[in-house]
């Protein structure tokens, strides 16, 4: 990881306060704009962990994402400033919308640099509220970069996602949120990309209940904040996760000092528990959220956050999952579930065999989704094939049922996925 570059910020200067935080809640006026989202016992999550997990519902937003929170508050207060003529940020989605739909309602044109391997349902939601879109970069920080570059035309103002107290202290409104409906909450989780989301909520919990444990979640290939805090200054990293929302690759000065002042633990997640995470969600509650919204579930059910006996709010921070990833996703955890496999059987190739192999697996109650004939395989006899057949199955006894009765027709099977 390399120090991230100094965001220009005053560090001699106050952090955002909970007062900062009241007075973002009050701007927050227009609930077509910025709902109270709500938060849900999950029953079954509960029982998986021990704990009594609530789940707030912030990918309800919207714009699907606690985003528009600090865009809009940071846009209300931009309006009143004549010489502001446009605004621009950058985003890999969630803020792009948060700020396109901010200043559709404020009457700010906004011009939004998103890396040009954005989800295009995120980009095409950007558009949709009237934002200019351009597509710059293969990251966060080289879409940054462009956008600063287009802000320094006259009557243009960065917005930038994380990086403005402004932006943080809106964000922050979802700890008043939190804690008003779940007053005895021993422990909240939130994802963490730039950190102005755990920030802002930690500014408002520390104030009004400093008991409440305050833990963050960060995709491991992206995790820069147990760096930085180790080294005590911001770090950045390159990387790639299934968690767009929180691939920023770095915090500022900033956000470090709020995570440093108000966050108790941060912990990391794989790729493959963030799969899981928006899997059990779906099947167990659902809520179709993205990577970065899954992440503090992710968390939970990984065994990385003890919840034991307590009162857990997992913030659920987006939705806006692609659906060609959704796809990827479901494959990857039906196959890691044993109801999707691929079955290969050594057979004389001989007509009728499919029939008598696909009736074997008809009998034990499997459906077979698709059959591929290899014959041009080096470890064939002469005569010989392969048939793979990809079966849906009820899990991993299911497939043990099935492997067995092809056996025991005198087959060689294996499974091979």
């Amino acid at each position: 990881m390399t120090e991230s570059p100094s965001s220009g910020r005053d560090d001699e200067g106050p952090l955002v306060t909970a007062t900062d935080v009241r007075k973002a809640r009050k701007r927050l006026d227009d609930r077509s704009i910025v709902q109270r989202t709500p938060i849900d016992n999950s029953r079954s999550i509960s029982r998986l962990v021990g704990g009594d997990v609530r789940l707030k519902m912030e990918h309800l937003q919207r714009t699907g994402s606690f985003k528009t929170r600090g865009a809009y508050n940071k846009l209300q207060r931009l309006r009143d400033r004549d010489e502001v003529e446009r605004v621009v940020a950058a985003s890999a989605g969630n803020h792009a919308q948060g700020v396109a739909l901010a200043a559709q309602k404020t009457g700010l044109p906004a011009t939004i640099v998103m890396p040009k391997n954005a989800p295009q349902a995120k980009v095409d939601a950007t558009r949709g509220y009237g934002a200019e879109v351009v597509l710059e970069g293969i990251d966060f920080p080289a879409a940054v970069a462009h956008a600063r570059e287009l802000s320094e035309r006259a009557g243009s103002e960065f917005v930038h996602a994380f990086d403005d107290p402004d932006i943080v202290a809106g964000q922050g409104t979802l700890g008043f949120e939190i804690l008003e409906d779940v007053p005895d909450v021993d422990t909240i989780i939130a994802p963490i990309g730039g950190g102005g989301l755990i920030g802002g909520i930690g500014a408002a919990v520390a104030e009004s209940n400093p008991d409440v444990r305050l833990v963050g979640v960060q995709a491991e290939s992206m995790a820069t904040v147990p760096d930085s805090l180790q080294k005590g200054r911001p770090q950045s990293t390159d990387g790639s996760t299934i968690a767009d929302g929180i691939a920023t690759g770095g915090i500022s000065n900033l956000t470090f000092d709020l995570i440093e002042a108000h966050v108790d633990e941060v912990v990391t997640v794989t790729d493959e528990e963030l799969a899981h995470g928006i899997l059990v969600l779906l099947e167990r509650a659902k809520q179709l959220v993205e990577g970065a919204g899954a992440a503090p579930v992710a968390a939970i059910l990984g065994g990385h956050v003890d919840v034991d006996d307590e009162t857990v709010v997992a913030l659920l921070s987006g939705g806006n999952l692609d659906m060609t990833m959704l796809d990827t996703l479901m494959t990857y955890e039906l196959t890691s579930r044993s109801q999707h496999i691929r079955l290969e059987v050594r057979i004389q190739d001989e007509p009728g065999v499919m029939g008598e192999l696909a009736n074997v697996i008809a009998a034990q109650s499997a459906n077979i989704r698709t059959v591929d004939h290899v014959r041009s395989d080096d470890r064939l006899d002469v005569g010989e094939a392969f048939l793979e057949f990809l079966v849906e199955t009820s899990g991993r006894g299911h497939e043990m049922h099935i492997r067995d009765a092809i056996a025991e027709t005198g087959y060689e099977v294996q499974r091979v996925n």
